[in-house]
């Protein structure tokens, strides 16, 4: 690639034990440079020591042909455009074999036989050949996603496994490498943040895996495993994701050269970055953002055209509340502006399936709404909103509910009581491992709080008090225990208003686990079903 190759062609035989051959129509060697790139640290991308702060090539080292060539059978056949005849050079576990004239076409071909054949120790390290074809098919795909431009072409002794022509769309390459139902569903975005340019193709949460193979990342053209950006990607993604599954992504970093460090490891996987913490939240927010912009299937219905006129209805409770009133029922059934320019724009409730899925006709299918996860997500934004406000509505019981709590939970109630009192629970300790809960939010009034405050009580012995992920987890086992039920019955107007409340959320389509809120259904996909189309 650094040779400015417009074609690569690798082949191997029995999984890379027998043979692996790498040629290239790049520019090629002369006979001087064939004798000197099989010894060590020679190099033609360094030419100066100011070259090593800022490393613009895939190789700099010098490291990888004569480690290569001193536990293999080597071969190098090589021509420059100027050269009128090739050169071959023959190196057979370290030591220098024959250079012959031969003829070739431009570039470069090297070719390594019995790979380990004077290490048998380290050869029966390797494993199946079906397990080290799979990773040279990983190389190679990474390679190829960061350079569509570049034919790249892999076979084995059997068949051709991958072939990928040039191209200046990087969307038909991984239609190619990853599936066309992801391509036609990625997510493109490009932007600049703190200085670090941003370009990255982003896969539905819907299309999510339970491994995280398909995070493809990298740094000026560099493919890299780097811990700190795959979680900055997960960050990015955050509750559209369920625990345990991982987006399909591919992100280029563009940034100065002389602020990475990309001499960390042999295998040039690992950097350094000089200011790691703006990666991160560049990443974060440019995920994010993209995201919730996204106009794509998935999306739960059109943005409200002014949302400045949305406006949430005025709610009675009574005497007892302090802060702002609040509804008697989660889902009260009055009916705003949120909901009549809702309604206007094509969605019409069927109704309720098993007391559990709201049904909707909208412009192009059917919707089905989770209701359970829905008032979750609903629920769970109130009180993070509260929480980050530093103004949690609270209602203060009448009767003090009695709360019996083992010794343990005592001692971890005592030692960081403090986190709940900010969420709206007034807990006061009643002697022995006895506790009075006097006032609790009012999103959460009609909760079971003999099952809930135990699993705070757990979240709580987990994380450090002042850890947002303590927080986050607390008010997401809060918000499930305030949800509306599955099996619970709405009338058609407790449906409208979860709608309503669901569209002017910052994440409509996820609940604060992961779980999808919707389903949707297109009249295309319904009439296959039905055999209707074929």
């Amino acid at each position: 690639i650094d040779a400015e190759a417009t074609k690569i062609s690798v082949k191997i035989i029995r999984g890379g034990r027998s043979v692996i051959r790498v040629s290239d129509d790049g520019h090629g060697m002369d006979r001087d440079d064939l004798l000197l790139c099989v010894e060590r640290h020679a190099t033609s991308k360094i030419n100066h020591i100011s070259d090593l702060f800022s490393v613009k090539t895939l190789g700099f080292r010098g490291e990888a042909l004569p480690s290569i060539a001193s536990v293999s059978k080597m071969v190098i056949t090589s021509r420059t455009d100027q050269g009128p005849i090739a050169h071959k050079l023959s190196v057979t576990g370290g030591r220098l074999g024959s250079i012959e004239e031969v003829g070739a076409p431009r570039g470069t071909t090297v070719e390594v036989r019995d790979l380990f054949f004077n290490v048998p120790a380290r050869k029966k390290f390797l494993r199946t050949i079906k397990t080290e074809t799979d990773r040279i098919i990983d190389v190679f795909t990474r390679k190829s996603l960061s350079f569509p431009e570049i034919h790249f072409r892999l076979e084995t002794d059997e068949s051709l496994l991958l072939n990928l022509p040039p191209t200046r769309d990087l969307v038909q390459r991984l239609s190619l490498l990853l599936g066309r139902e992801v391509a036609k569903s990625i997510i493109p975005v490009e932007r600049e943040n703190m200085g670090i340019s941003i370009k990255a193709y982003l896969g539905p949460p819907e299309l999510g895996r339970s491994r995280g193979d398909r995070l493809f990342v990298y740094v000026n053209g560099r493919n890299i495993r780097d811990p700190l950006i795959n979680k900055a990607i997960m960050e990015g993604y955050g509750q559209r994701l369920m625990k345990g599954i991982f987006p399909q992504v591919v992100i280029f970093l563009s940034l100065d050269p002389a602020t990475i460090d990309v001499n960390v490891h042999p295998t040039k996987q690992e950097v350094r970055f000089r200011n790691s913490q703006d990666v991160y939240r560049a990443i974060i927010t440019v995920i994010n953002d993209a995201l919730s912009e996204s106009k794509s299937k998935f999306a739960i219905f059109p943005a409200a055209e002014n949302r400045s006129e949305v406006l949430d209805p005025e709610y009675t409770y009574g005497n007892m509340t302090r802060g702002q009133p609040v509804p008697e029922s989660p889902l009260a059934p009055k009916v705003g502006m949120a909901q009549e320019m809702l309604f206007d724009r094509g969605i019409h409730i069927i109704g309720q399936l098993g007391k559990t899925y709201i049904l909707c006709q909208v412009d192009d299918g059917l919707m089905i709404i989770d209701q359970h996860a829905a008032h979750e997500r609903i629920v769970y934004e109130k009180l993070k909103k509260g929480w980050d406000l530093s103004h949690m509505d609270i209602q203060t019981l009448l009767i003090p509910k009695r709360i019996e709590l083992s010794l343990k939970e005592r001692r971890i109630l005592e030692a960081k009581s403090e986190i709940l009192k900010n969420l709206g629970i007034e807990l006061e300790h009643f002697g022995g491992n006895t506790f009075l809960l006097r006032a609790v939010p009012t999103l959460l009034l009609e909760v079971d709080w003999d099952a809930l405050l135990p699993e705070l009580i757990a979240a709580l012995e987990e994380g450090v008090i002042k850890s947002e992920d303590v927080v986050d987890n607390i008010i997401t086992i809060m918000a499930c225990h305030g949800a509306i039920r599955a099996g619970h019955r709405l009338g058609e107007e407790e449906m409208k208003r979860l709608l309503s409340q669901l569209q002017e959320l910052s994440i409509p389509t996820n609940c604060p686990h992961g779980r999808p809120i919707l389903v949707r259904l297109t009249f295309d996909e319904l009439e296959k079903m039905f055999k209707r189309v074929v």
